[in-house]
């Protein structure tokens, strides 16, 4: 029992030091390692009180009910992910980092809840192949002459605009609107006030539309949130995230193929801009149709992802 104390006492100070790097590190270390330490002692005495052969069979017997669950809900929700984590802070405040999230299997793009737009699949291919001047990124910038200064924030006597590059870190190109011309997808600028967790507010460049094919779209929070799995291209899978949980901008019908432009309701911008493929059909695990706060913790401790990412300490403000 005073492990179970000490259990609960170290999840609770690892939920409210999150924001704290050092603290977080130590305390998830100290989490798994307590639950390593519980799981050894109650097997432990379980062969004590109730002998090897009953508490194997017990074990077994545990083991193949939790099977049996998955597969059940594997089928009645119809995806192979049934159930996932939420590993960051992108869709605050709707989902937070450590929800647990059920998902429904999307076999038809009309079971998602967002606008499709149907291209030709010359177009799409054209969009691929020019992929780096579609990912325009909406930023702030101030320019003297040929010096370009860039940044997320919008600091006094900056301009809102698009830049073109993968990073803020020198080479800025600002794009004019012109710019856009013959893009697939085209992207309106703007601004928003995000708040930190420590009371204080900024503004943020951020994309506030997108317009594909001639018709114009905007971000509805009514949308359908999905879990997609992200291929080696992707920067986001290049960061180490398989699955993304975000939710559906637009859905792009290429012919018959389709595709999802994905956004995360605290990111600035769409996945597209920031050097994800858009996610096809097939790669879509599901759409969430549940969560259950904090649940997914354990998970993320278990697989040593104890401190919280960046981006946790502020949320735009709708």
């Amino acid at each position: 029992m005073p492990l179970y104390a000490i259990l609960f006492i170290l999840f609770a100070l690892y939920i409210f030091y999150q924001g704290t790097p050092s603290f977080s590190t130590i305390l998830g270390i100290a989490l798994f390692a307590v639950i390593v330490i519980l799981i050894a002692l109650e097997v432990i005495n379980g062969f004590r009180e109730e002998g090897y052969k009953k508490n194997v069979i017990e074990l077994g017997l545990a083991i193949a009910i939790v099977l049996v669950a998955w597969f059940v809900l594997k089928f009645a929700l119809n995806t192979a992910n049934p159930v996932d984590v939420v590993p960051s802070c992108s869709m605050l405040p709707v989902l937070n980092r450590g929800d647990m999230v059920v998902i429904q299997g999307v076999t038809n793009p009309s079971a998602l809840k967002a606008p499709i737009i149907n291209v030709t699949a010359q177009q799409y291919r054209s969009f691929i192949s020019n992929l780096t001047g579609e990912q325009l990124q909406c930023v702030a910038y101030k320019q003297t002459g040929n010096n370009v200064v860039v940044s997320q924030l919008v600091p006094q006597g900056f301009q809102v605009g698009l830049y073109k590059g993968s990073s803020l870190l020198g080479g800025a190109q600002i794009v004019p609107p012109s710019g856009q011309a013959g893009n697939m997808v085209q992207y309106s600028c703007g601004i928003a006030d995000i708040k930190y967790s420590n009371g204080t507010t900024a503004q943020e460049a951020v994309t506030t539309g997108i317009t594909v094919n001639g018709r114009q779209v905007s971000g509805d929070p009514n949308n359908s949130v999905v879990v997609y799995q992200t291929v080696p291209r992707d920067y986001f899978y290049q960061l180490g995230d398989n699955y993304i949980v975000h939710r559906v901008y637009a859905v792009i019908n290429a012919s018959g193929t389709y595709y999802a432009l994905t956004k995360g309701d605290n990111n600035p911008g769409l996945d597209l801009q920031y050097g994800n493929y858009p996610a096809e059909l097939r790669y879509v695990q599901g759409k969430v149709i549940a969560d259950i706060p904090y649940l997914g913790y354990l998970r993320l401790i278990l697989s040593s992802n104890f401190n919280q990412p960046a981006g946790c300490n502020s949320v735009v403000q709708k």
